[in-house]
């Protein structure tokens, strides 16, 4: 089965690469690597949410939006070389806007990582780094950023 196959029995459909809110582009592959840009949770060409993690966005809702992150960081992935050609997810960061004395990072991240398990099964597992941070672009409380092998 492909990725493209496996995506759509989820129910799956990757969005439209988001628009860079600055002076940089989606995705760059370098060798057999793709990496992305750090991805906010648009969907549909608006930030989903706004605030930090712990206050005014509960660590449910940070969590369903690093999902949103990793699909959009994923739909740059496809731009560049198609979905398919992914063989490893190899490390995702995730920074989470932190409210003073929240501490949840990792549960927070788990929704990108679990979504890429879902999509992708052992190829899916990675290392991972998540941080807690005072702001974010935008006021988005996640960004999640990809590393992939690519065939």
């Amino acid at each position: 089965m492909t990725w493209s196959e496996q995506l759509a029995g989820l129910g799956i459909e990757l969005p439209a690469v988001a628009a860079p809110v600055a002076a940089y582009v989606p995705a760059v592959r370098s060798g057999s690597h793709v990496y992305t840009s750090g991805q906010l949770p648009f969907v549909d060409g608006r930030l989903a949410a706004t605030g930090k993690v712990g206050a005014e966005v509960s660590p449910e809702e940070a969590k369903r939006h690093a999902r949103t992150c990793v699909l959009n960081a994923l739909a740059a992935v496809h731009a560049l070389t198609g979905i398919d050609a992914v063989t490893k997810v190899v490390k995702v960061v995730g920074f989470v806007a932190s409210a003073e004395g929240f501490t949840g990072q990792p549960a927070v991240v788990n929704g990108a990582s679990e979504l890429l398990g879902e999509i992708f099964g052992e190829a899916g597992a990675h290392a991972r780094s998540a941080v807690g941070v005072a702001e974010l672009p935008l006021g988005a409380p996640v960004e999640v950023e990809l590393i992939v092998e690519v065939q």
